[in-house]
């Protein structure tokens, strides 16, 4: 999450320099998953990169340069010398004010070529859905989250086009459903008549009414937090919110690029940090004193919110009354990751990215993106098995694979799956298993 924060940076960059500096991405792999090349093409395409990127597979690079941490970025002049180099987050300024000193001190050299430098770039062929990230289905609805169409789209349950929400540029914009401009949207829900969006690159939540058929935004300034205050909703910056789901008055906020679970008060229209410290580390203990690792998904059963914790592959269970506390149901570390069914503490999965309670309350589906597969996680034995896919991606129905999926919803006995980088909706009979891909009736790629 804290490398996807520099992308704005680094495209703002690319622009204010254009005649001077060329940005070559480095993708050191931590998860497994992440050291495949047809994977990082598809997270470059899903993230709108323009620049090349490097797969560093072996991490061959982030050792000669002497890399410590994501992300890094490195500058260096027109005859291969590092000028120097920062980390984190949130160094436009620094990094623009040395690339200026580091332009003049080339010209005054004679080493600076503004020859321009013209890389090919891949893109997606259109199609309906581009890269959709979550789903969220009621008794006759479904709603997608087109994220890379940065678009809502409205079905029934068999594919039929009801709605769409956005127009499907990219920006940030209130209004009739046809002019509204979303950024990436991820999770969403829908309960009386609302829907409630998490617009995460916009760092803001968005509540459109579906019978009046206009967006308006609830929380953030479209400003990334720095700090974990909270306040006045709309005064408030937000940081990657990546999930909702609400509780009466209250909405549950993942806020990924925090790594905490807000609030959002709708009565009285106030922001604040609810479940966790923001330290990015496996803590457990009281709400205020635990951690989360990115978390990108959430589900409520009776008196407990469940985390899908991205960064350490686990799953969290906070209990909402008075005084509760966070235990890990599964999750061993930020380095501990894998592809092993068992029972708690045998468990490993790979960059969980959603989770969704069964009707019966009690068991969990998982969507274990990185491993391509659905999972289940039984809330009384802490068993998690394999419930879809056999690790391998693909789009096949018969035997049913997947490819990094990353939003799940129940509803009408069956389980819909936002299967990411197939671009696709998948839908599975939850009595016989079977998978089957979803066809929207009459959708098509935004004008």
């Amino acid at each position: 999450m804290n490398c996807h924060h520099v992308f704005p940076d680094l495209a703002r960059l690319e622009k204010t320099f254009h005649q001077e500096l060329v940005v070559i991405g480095v993708h050191s792999a931590k998860f497994p998953n992440e050291r495949e090349t047809e994977n990082i093409r598809k997270a470059v395409l899903r993230h709108g990169i323009a620049h090349p990127v490097v797969n560093d597979a072996d991490m061959a690079i982030w050792k000669r340069y002497g890399v410590r941490g994501w992300p890094t970025l490195m500058l260096v002049d027109p005859e291969g010398v590092v000028v120097g180099y920062v980390s984190g987050e949130g160094n436009h300024d620094l990094l623009a004010e040395t690339i200026r000193e580091t332009i003049a001190a080339a010209e005054r050299k004679g080493t600076l070529s503004r020859r321009p430098v013209l890389f090919p770039r891949d893109r997606e062929p259109e199609r309906p859905l581009l890269f959709p990230g979550k789903v969220h289905a009621t008794a006759d609805r479904l709603f997608v989250s087109d994220t890379a169409h940065h678009r809502i789209v409205v079905a029934d349950h068999t594919g039929k086009v009801l709605d769409r929400i956005g127009s499907g540029t990219e920006g940030f914009a209130d209004g009739a459903f046809a002019d509204a401009r979303f950024r990436y949207p991820q999770g969403l829900h829908a309960s009386g008549g609302k829907l409630w969006v998490a617009d995460t690159e916009n760092h803001r939540i968005r509540e459109a009414d579906l019978a009046e058929r206009t967006v308006r935004t609830l929380a953030g300034t479209g400003e990334q937090v720095h700090t974990r205050d909270g306040g006045p909703a709309l005064e408030t910056p937000l940081n990657s919110p990546w999930d909702v789901v609400p509780a009466g008055s209250l909405l549950y906020v993942a806020m990924a690029g925090q790594h905490q679970v807000w609030t959002l008060d709708l009565a009285r229209g106030v922001a604040a940090p609810w479940a966790g410290d923001g330290r990015e580390t496996l803590e457990d203990g009281s709400r205020a004193e635990a951690s989360f690792n990115q978390p990108s998904g959430l589900a409520l059963g009776e008196g407990t919110l469940y985390v899908a914790d991205a960064e350490v592959s686990g799953i969290r269970a906070v209990a909402t009354g008075p005084g509760g506390r966070v235990r890990t149901l599964v999750g061993a570390g930020l380095f501990e990751f894998g592809d092993r069914d068992g029972v708690r503490d045998e468990v490993r999965m790979q960059h969980v990215l959603h989770v969704a309670l069964d009707p019966a309350g009690k068991r969990l589906f998982v969507a274990d993106s990185y491993n391509h597969k659905v999972k289940t996680l039984d809330l009384e034995s802490g068993r998690v098995a394999t419930f879809l896919g056999d690790g391998t991606p693909g789009a096949t129905d018969d035997p049913p694979r997947l490819f990094e999926p990353g939003g799940l919803a129940v509803a009408g006995g069956r389980l819909f799956i936002a299967d990411t980088n197939n671009h696709a909706v998948r839908v599975t009979d939850l009595a016989t298993g079977k998978l089957s891909t979803l066809a929207f009736a009459g959708l098509g790629p935004p004008r």
